[in-house]
């Protein structure tokens, strides 16, 4: 006899749009996007999985088709309320030893969660990680807070505008415009509104103190010409996350998923054996 789940377990996955497709009884593989993206980012890479794995997509809560009445500024001034949602989406699903690919802010989201309930996760990968954007004596980072402060406030004055103009510039590949092109047709498709708070939580935010809980294996990938997470600052995230392992891409840009899927397919593979 086929039982439906609990309504409260129907609104955890509808509230972020989860799917979930592959192999049902073989090991779970949870991708997460980034900043003004949605689960389409992995439109590509994630299929190529299903074959071999339980394949689980989702979109955080104010982006692509989630619940956007679900969305609570003060639940989501800080990046533990995605982690939230992530565990709640594995209890919902019961999963367990998750393979859990995060990408750019959601890399960080993965971390929250996996320092937070370790049980759930068997290994993190961490596509473009950046722990904090703003840079500081001994630390990296990609921007000096002024240059933050410019950003913020130009996505203030003009969201759309702001959209064009940086995508382009996130996704690299400028030989490849049709790239930059689909990355601002998704950063143009979120809330504006809920764009500038999310914006503000992951430019000022500073989780570096929680890489050094990490106890999941982890492989740290690191595109090329990354104007969001350059070399330095994933290098900085592999040497403070024991035993992770470390792997410089061909790829350029900030977004290997829809630049160099094939590679990230195989890096993913070839680290999970």
């Amino acid at each position: 006899m086929t039982t439906s789940p609990p309504a409260s377990d129907l609104g955890v996955l509808r509230r972020n749009n989860v799917s979930v497709t592959g192999d049902a009884a073989a090991r779970p593989i949870v991708f997460a996007h980034g900043f003004g993206c949605s689960k389409e980012m992995w439109n590509v890479v994630a299929p190529q999985f299903e074959a071999d794995h339980r394949v689980v997509l989702f979109d955080a809560v104010g982006a692509g088709s989630s619940d956007l009445s679900a969305y609570d500024p003060a639940k989501y001034d800080s990046l533990h309320g995605y982690a939230d949602d992530l565990l709640e989406i594995l209890d919902t699903l019961d999963l367990r030893d998750v393979v859990f690919v995060g990408h750019s802010v959601a890399a960080m989201v993965g971390v929250l969660a996996a320092t937070h309930d370790p049980s759930r996760f068997g290994a993190l990968v961490l596509v473009g990680p950046s722990p904090r954007y703003v840079a500081e004596e001994g630390y990296p980072g990609t921007f000096q807070q002024a240059d933050i402060d410019g950003l913020l406030d130009a996505l203030d004055a003009n969201y759309l505008g702001w959209s064009a103009t940086m995508a382009p510039l996130i996704m690299g590949n400028l030989d490849r415009p049709e790239l930059g092109e689909k990355l601002t047709e998704s950063f143009c498709s979120v809330d504006p509104g809920i764009a500038r708070h999310f914006a503000r939580v992951t430019f000022l935010s500073d989780n570096r103190r929680d890489l050094a809980g990490v106890r999941t294996p982890t492989l740290v990938l690191q595109c090329s010409e990354d104007a969001i997470a350059p070399t330095p600052v994933g290098r900085y995230v592999h040497e403070q996350i024991a035993g992770s392992r470390f792997v410089q891409l061909s790829a350029t840009g900030h977004c290997p998923n829809l630049s160099a899927p094939d590679e990230l397919v195989e890096e993913i593979r070839a680290f999970l054996g």
